[in-house]
């Protein structure tokens, strides 16, 4: 079954501004795949394969997608060439996932690293998009972003939890809740103890119940990097349950 795979509801980026036009004649090449001695790349939109207990996904979703290559050295070592147009919509959330299915009170433990190198210009997130089993709640940490880019829902404050300082903001598309972290300050490597957040989420605002927890993806949620630009992961850990 294939559903968790395809699964990435329109939803997050709602504040986009439209870009102007690429200029008339303008070619778009396609992306290649970023040189490194990989062990594995693809090109394909919904490319994926499992690499020491991850998953790598491609996943060219949105509407109006450029082109996209994904290249791992690992599960958690992994670089993405994008180039789609700088217009509203999210085209694509290029990930590394781990399951971890227990629910939330049974966890003793849900941490996770990052280091990644990502560019100064295009519209996107560096996110954590973490899902319930059924997926009816989606929680996304975003670590850093940059240009015309904003969380779906409302503001509901600031809060400390995992060792980072979020912005929060609650909302739904639809298909499912979404409670989006942005970090008040943008950071390109860092730890974040997922677990008290989730626990936050249940037990203090009473946004869920007792959920359990399937994917915990992470990844670049990319709505414009036209000309290509390149996304690195140089490492990521996702350990605990």
């Amino acid at each position: 079954m294939t559903r968790h795979m395809h699964r990435h509801p329109r939803r997050t980026l709602t504040r986009l501004l439209l870009a102007p036009a690429l200029a008339a004649g303008a070619v778009i090449g396609l992306a290649s795949a970023p040189a490194q001695a990989a062990v594995w790349s693809t090109c394909d939109q919904w490319g994926n394969t499992s690499l020491n207990g991850y998953t790598l996904y491609n996943n060219i979703w949105g509407s109006g997608a450029g082109s996209q290559c994904i290249s791992a050295d690992s599960g958690t070592k992994w670089s993405v060439r994008a180039d789609h147009p700088n217009t509203s919509g999210i085209k694509s959330y290029p990930n590394s996932k781990k399951v971890i299915g227990k629910p939330v009170d049974a966890l003793s433990s849900l941490k996770s690293s990052y280091n990644v190198k990502v560019p100064s210009a295009g519209d996107y997130n560096s996110s954590y998009d973490i899902w319930d089993t059924d997926y009816d709640y989606e929680i996304m940490l975003w670590v850093n972003y940059n240009g015309n880019v904003g969380p779906l829902g409302t503001a509901q404050g600031t809060v400390s939890l995992g060792g980072h300082t979020w912005a929060v903001y609650k909302g739904s598309n639809g298909a499912n809740e979404v409670f989006s972290f942005l970090r008040t300050s943008d950071s390109s490597s860092g730890t974040v103890d997922i677990l008290p957040v989730l626990k936050w989420i249940k037990n203090t605002k009473g946004w869920m119940g007792n959920e359990t927890i399937g994917d915990v993806q992470f990844g670049y949620e990319i709505s414009g990097s036209a000309g290509g630009l390149d996304f690195t992961t140089n490492s990521l850990t996702v350990s605990g349950g």
